[in-house]
């Protein structure tokens, strides 16, 4: 019980920690000069605005990129490159989020005194459902955070999670393509 008290406001100080950073990279504009910087190498500036496609702080300025990007080169080649780097960043979050925050998750359930609401997210439906909640936030161009909690909590297997975040971050990525290229000719 301590153990997983401590566990617990361990990933509360790292989750705070990690807002603090992006909300520093995003005001001190370092992100937007990366990105700027390497959306000259198109398929590099792909990749890594598909990486920070995943985070709440940078999924506004990534999308950008990927939207500017897109105008002027394959929408299909700029999809699988920024959906292969939004992959990249899913899956570090994913590390996090799949194993820990569903044990502190489960914590905070057994804390609330009531068995009823344990014995219910242990159903499989519950599994499923997390499971396609997760991925239609995945599929949005919504912010991936919530989305892999989901996945999370559905205890999904990291072989399953792989093609499916990839699949989805890439299907995101090409619509955000096809407006760009049908809004911005």
């Amino acid at each position: 019980m301590a153990q997983q008290r401590t566990n617990l406001m361990r990933d509360l100080a790292i989750v705070v920690l990690s807002i603090a950073l992006a909300v520093i990279i995003v005001k001190t504009e370092t992100l937007t000069d990366i990105l700027t910087t390497t959306q000259e190498i198109k398929f590099l500036g792909a990749f890594i605005a598909g990486l920070f496609f995943t985070s709440i702080f940078t999924t506004a300025p990534a999308t950008v990129v990927l939207a500017e990007i897109a105008q002027t080169n394959s929408i299909f080649a700029i999809a699988l490159i920024g959906g292969l780097g939004a992959l990249i960043g899913d899956l570090i979050i994913f590390r996090f989020v799949k194993d820990r925050l569903s044990e502190d998750f489960n914590y905070l359930i057994k804390q609330s005194k009531s068995k009823r609401l344990g014995h219910l997210f242990r159903l499989r439906f519950f599994r499923w459902l997390f499971a396609f909640l997760g991925a239609l936030v995945i599929a949005s161009p919504l912010p991936d955070e919530l989305g892999l909690f989901f996945m999370g909590l559905s205890k999904i297997k990291t072989k399953w999670f792989i093609p499916l975040s990839f699949l989805l971050n890439s299907a995101g990525i090409l619509v955000i393509g096809f407006i760009a290229k049908a809004i911005l000719k």
